[in-house]
């Protein structure tokens, strides 16, 4: 018999990232596997479903659409008698996490999505300088109570293994391979009304440390347009940065999940030129549809693209560079699409919850 495991997460639907994509899809594995995930997550606009357990939470002044849950213990989360805790966060609600599994006495497990110090980079420069460090020493303190650490990289574990004593394994988060597949990019094209020529795109959150900037930078001198799917703190620049160029920039907001993998399919090459990534997730998406990725050789992309079969990479910081490898995948685009539908199976999420399923029997 399965355990029974309860989540606790500070982000969580209708926000959509990483973190809640990858919450959402391993409960439902979880649970198409006969055991039970609950969750508990800050109260939204979100209607919970059974399992689902809303605790009172506030805005975050620094980033629109996200909400700071309150360290409470929903009552019907008391009931549910877990096996095993599972915190996707070290704050407010990940803190009840903590409370739960000890006064149940059962083990506690984290998963490291983002380190907490990247949050500083949303805050004046006065207090970004303050708030990382204390932010770290909180996460370390954290994580030390841990029983086990999941992270969704070996370059991720490799930082925090210098950190903290408690034991640390890799699971990719994994992706839906039965959403994400090749299909016609045509229609896509036409509605966006993107032509029939070289696309470069990346979707995702649209945060300043993600150096997005990079993408339209790089595409000067070729011919290409850019697409940008999403949205966040960072948008506003970018629009600002694309109508100072003489780049094609095209913004097209969110994209329900349902348009993703026409989105990856019409473009030529997916470009990711964010250093701090801790697995790269809309990478695996983008392979697992048939799509190179070009991305910065920094961070958990270091590994997740695999040079001359998925992707190529290059260095931080080298605009030439990045340029050079678009190129260079261009010209190789019919090759790395084979290539990258080869690794198809290597990024499913059966494969993730396969591990996560090993490590929870381990932890009771």
């Amino acid at each position: 018999m399965r355990p029974t495991v309860v989540a606790f997460t500070d982000t969580y639907l209708p926000t959509v990232n990483g973190a809640t994509y990858t919450i959402k899809t391993w409960r439902e594995r979880w649970e198409r596997r006969g055991g039970r995930m609950d969750v508990v997550y800050p109260r939204s606009e979100h209607t919970p479903e059974e399992g689902e357990h809303p605790v009172t939470s506030v805005p975050f002044p620094f980033y629109e659409g996200y909400r700071v849950g309150f360290p409470r213990i929903p009552d019907a989360v008391t009931d549910v008698d877990p096996d095993v805790v599972h915190a996707h966060t070290p704050f407010g609600v990940g803190l009840s996490g903590l409370r739960v599994a000890n006064r149940v006495d059962c083990p506690f497990v984290v998963s490291y999505h983002t380190p907490t110090d990247e949050y500083a980079t949303y805050l004046t420069d006065v207090l970004a300088a303050r708030i990382e460090t204390v932010a770290t020493t909180y996460e370390d303190w954290f994580l030390d109570r841990a029983d086990h650490i999941l992270v969704p990289s070996d370059n991720t574990k490799s930082q925090l293994a210098s950190r903290v004593e408690t034991p640390i394994s890799t699971v990719p988060n994994g992706i839906d391979t039965e959403q994400f597949s090749p299909v016609d990019g045509t229609a896509f094209r036409r509605r966006y009304d993107l032509g029939e020529g070289k696309l470069i795109g990346y979707t995702g959150r649209h945060g300043y440390e993600k150096r997005l900037g990079d993408i339209i930078r790089a595409a000067a001198d070729l011919d290409v347009t850019v697409v940008f799917g999403g949205d966040g703190p960072a948008r506003a620049s970018l629009e600002s940065q694309a109508s100072a160029s003489d780049v094609d920039v095209r913004f097209l907001g969110f994209l329900d999940r349902s348009e993703l993998p026409a989105f990856y399919s019409a473009l030529d090459v997916f470009a990711f030129p964010s250093p701090v990534e801790t697995e790269g997730l809309v990478a695996h998406e983008a392979t697992a549809c048939g799509t190179p990725v070009v991305g910065v050789a920094a961070g958990a992309l270091a590994e997740t693209i695999i040079p001359g079969e998925t992707g190529y990479h290059y260095q931080p910081g080298n605009i030439d560079g990045f340029r050079r490898m678009l190129s260079k995948a261009f010209a190789e685009r019919e090759s790395l699409v084979e290539s990258c539908l080869e690794r198809r199976s290597d990024v499913s999420v059966e494969h993730s919850v396969d591990t996560l399923e090993r490590i929870y029997d381990g932890v009771c």
